[in-house]
C-alpha cells in the first residue's frame, strides 16, 4: 500500500537537508511555496492527500531549477481548467517533462501512473497523442539520464518500495499505439 505519510517522510530524509524543501500535504490546490519570512523552508503543497498529486508535485519541483526554485510555483504560467485547444496545448507541451518525471517516480514507488491533460471542463485534445509524447520523453530520460536529484530520489523510491533500480525502458508498460487504435 502507499501511503502518502510515508512519501512524506522519504522526501524529508532525502532532501531537506540539502535543499531546506518538504513536501506538505494541502486541502485545495497544489502550488509551491518558496521559504518567506512566514516559513523558513520551502513547501510543495500537493492536493487533498493523494499520493499521485504528490508525485506529480515533486516532479514539478525535480524539474525546476534552482532560481526557479526561488518563485512561488516556479513562476509558470498556469490557466486553470476550462483552457481553449490552444491554451491546452501550450499546457500540454508543458506538462510532457514533469509528467515523465511523475510516470518514473511512479515506477521506482510501484505505483500505477496515468497522464492528466488537467482540462476536464475546456476543449480536449488526443490524450493519446499527449500520453504518447511524456511516453517518448520517459524512454529518452530513462537512456539519457535525470538529473542527480531525480536520480536521488527514484533511487530512494526504488529502494523503500522494493522495485527494480535502475529504470529500463522495457518497465514503462503502455501500448501506445494499440491502445490507441482500440479507443476509436
Amino acid at each position: 500500500m502507499h501511503h502518502v505519510d510515508e512519501l512524506i517522510a522519504l522526501f524529508e530524509r532525502t532532501f531537506y537537508a540539502d535543499y531546506t524543501t518538504r513536501l506538505v500535504r494541502g486541502e485545495d490546490e497544489p502550488i509551491y511555496l518558496p521559504a518567506d519570512e512566514h516559513c523558513g523552508y520551502h513547501r510543495i503543497v500537493f492536493a487533498h492527500g493523494f499520493f499521485a498529486s504528490a508525485l506529480h508535485e515533486i516532479a514539478h519541483w525535480l524539474v525546476a531549477g534552482a532560481e526557479r526554485r526561488t518563485r512561488e510555483d516556479y513562476g509558470y504560467w498556469y490557466c486553470p481548467d476550462g483552457r481553449s485547444k490552444e491554451q491546452q496545448q501550450a499546457f500540454e507541451q508543458v506538462e510532457v517533462h514533469p509528467q515523465a518525471i511523475e510516470w518514473a517516480l511512479s515506477l521506482a514507488a510501484g505505483f500505477p501512473f496515468n497522464v492528466s491533460a488537467d482540462n476536464l471542463g475546456g476543449e480536449q485534445t488526443c490524450r493519446f497523442r499527449f500520453q504518447q509524447r511524456v511516453y517518448d520523453k520517459l524512454v529518452r530520460l530513462i537512456e539519457q539520464g535525470f538529473n542527480a536529484r531525480t536520480e536521488r530520489l527514484l533511487q530512494a523510491l526504488s529502494q523503500h518500495y522494493q522495485q527494480p533500480y535502475p529504470l529500463t525502458p522495457e518497465r514503462v508498460q503502455w501500448q501506445g499505439i494499440q491502445e490507441q487504435h482500440d479507443a476509436l
